[in-house]
């Protein structure tokens, strides 16, 4: 491909060392979890580092998604140990009691009892 320029590595300013963006403004999250993007940005730009705000905003909206989907996975794992695959088989299983307990009435009315 003859005449099509390379995109020259960006470096840290002081180093010459390339500088792995995405990295650089995950470690600023880290150090101030409550920071806006703007500040992020301003942080990095202090440290030479240039980043664009959809980026930054990526970067974020990633490591939200990642905390909302381990929650999820814990959650899941919880109702397992609890003997409960699917909430539609505890429905299930709290019906049954019910049948046994004579009703609903009467679970709710054991249940309260425990309760105390």
């Amino acid at each position: 491909m003859k005449g099509m320029a390379m995109a020259k590595s960006k470096s840290d300013g002081g180093n010459g060392a390339p500088v792995n963006k995405s990295a650089a403004i995950r470690e600023a999250i880290a150090q101030h979890p409550q920071a806006r993007s703007k500040e992020i940005i301003a942080l990095l730009g202090a440290r030479g580092i240039k980043v664009r705000p959809t980026l930054v905003y990526y970067i974020k909206s990633k490591e939200k998604h990642e905390k909302w989907a381990e929650k999820r996975k814990r959650a899941t794992a919880t109702s397992q140990r609890a003997g409960a695959g699917s909430p539609v088989d505890l429905i299930i299983k709290v019906r049954n009691l019910a049948n046994e307990a004579g009703g609903l009435r009467y679970l709710k009315q054991l249940v309260d009892i425990l309760a105390e």
